[in-house]
C-alpha cells in the first residue's frame, strides 16, 4: 500500500496535547475551524488515514501508537470524532500510549443503529463517483459562503473535495463495516480514564439520544456530556467555537476561553450538559 498514516502537528509541545482521530472521511479536512479555536492552547496533533481496504481497528490503533513514538509523543488527550471514537476503545484497551483523557466528538461505543451503518454501507456502495462529486461540490459552495472569511477552512474545503476518489470511497465502506462489527463496551465500562463527549443537537449519523443514557448508565468515567444548539454530527466544524471551549476546559487549558464563550450562548436554550 503506498499510502500511510500522515500526521501534522501543531503548537508548542510543552502545552497539553490533544490528538485529533478523524471520522468516517479519514483526515484532517474538516477540522480546520476547531483547530484554529484551539490555536495557542495545546499541541494539536491531527492525522489522516491511510484509504486501507484491510486494516482492523487494531491495526489503526497499532499505526497512531508507532506514528505519535517516532514524533516523541508519548502522552496526550485522545478526541474520537464519529469513527474515531472507534480507534480511541483499542488505544485505550492496548495500555501502550499513555492516554489522559477520552473526548468523544460526536462518538459512540457500540453504534447504537447498527442495522443504519450497515445501510450506509451499502448506499456508499451504491453512489457513484460522478454523484459523490457532485454532491460534494454542492456542500463546497455552502461552505464557501459559509466560510468566507476563513481562507484556512476554505482552503482544507478545497483538500476535502480533491481527496474524493473512488479509492477513497472504498475505504469509507470499509470502515463501516468495522464500526458495524465492533463493540468495545467492556473497554468502556471498566477505564478509569476521564470520559467526555459533545456532539450536535441534529445528529442523525449517530443519535445523541441513544449514546448519552448508555454512556450515563454504563461508563462510570463520563464526566460530562455536551450537546450543542447549532450544531450537526459534525461538530467540531460547525459548532467548532463552542466545542473548543468545551474541549479545553475539561483539558484545564481555557485559560478563561469557555467563560467568555459560555456568556455569548447563555441564550442557547439546546446546549443541555450532564455531569
Amino acid at each position: 500500500m503506498a499510502e500511510q498514516l500522515e500526521v501534522r502537528i501543531y503548537g508548542d509541545a510543552a502545552l497539553p496535547t490533544l490528538i485529533y482521530l478523524p471520522g468516517l472521511h479519514g483526515d484532517w479536512t474538516l477540522v480546520g475551524s476547531f483547530r484554529r479555536a484551539v490555536s495557542g492552547r495545546v499541541c494539536f496533533v491531527e492525522m489522516t488515514y491511510p484509504r486501507t481496504l484491510a486494516w482492523s481497528l487494531e491495526d489503526y490503533a497499532e499505526a497512531i501508537e508507532t506514528a505519535l513514538a517516532e514524533r516523541g509523543i508519548v502522552r496526550g488527550w485522545l478526541l474520537g470524532e464519529s469513527f474515531g471514537s472507534q480507534v480511541v476503545w483499542p488505544l485505550i484497551a492496548r495500555k501502550r500510549f499513555q492516554v489522559e483523557g477520552v473526548i468523544l466528538a460526536g462518538g459512540f461505543v457500540r453504534h447504537p443503529m447498527r442495522w443504519g451503518v450497515r445501510l450506509a454501507e451499502r448506499l456508499t456502495g451504491g453512489v457513484s463517483l460522478s454523484l459523490l462529486t457532485r454532491i460534494l461540490f454542492g456542500y463546497a459552495k455552502v461552505a464557501r459562503y459559509r466560510y468566507r472569511r476563513a481562507p484556512e477552512v476554505l482552503a482544507s474545503i478545497q483538500e476535502f473535495i480533491d481527496r474524493r476518489t473512488e479509492l477513497d470511497r472504498q475505504a469509507a465502506m470499509h470502515r463501516l463495516r468495522l464500526i458495524a462489527r465492533n463493540d468495545p463496551r467492556a473497554v468502556a465500562r471498566e477505564t478509569k480514564l476521564p470520559v467526555y463527549a459533545i456532539t450536535g443537537l441534529v445528529d442523525p449519523v449517530v443519535p445523541w439520544w441513544f449514546v448519552r443514557p448508555w454512556l450515563k448508565r454504563n461508563c462510570p468515567s463520563l464526566r460530562e456530556y455536551r450537546i450543542v444548539g447549532r450544531a450537526d454530527h459534525n461538530v467540531l466544524g460547525t459548532g467548532s467555537r463552542l466545542a473548543a471551549a468545551h474541549v479545553l476546559r475539561w483539558m484545564g487549558a481555557d485559560q478563561g476561553c469557555f467563560a467568555s464563550t459560555q456568556r455569548a450562548s447563555s441564550q442557547s436554550k439546546s446546549d443541555s450538559r450532564l455531569r
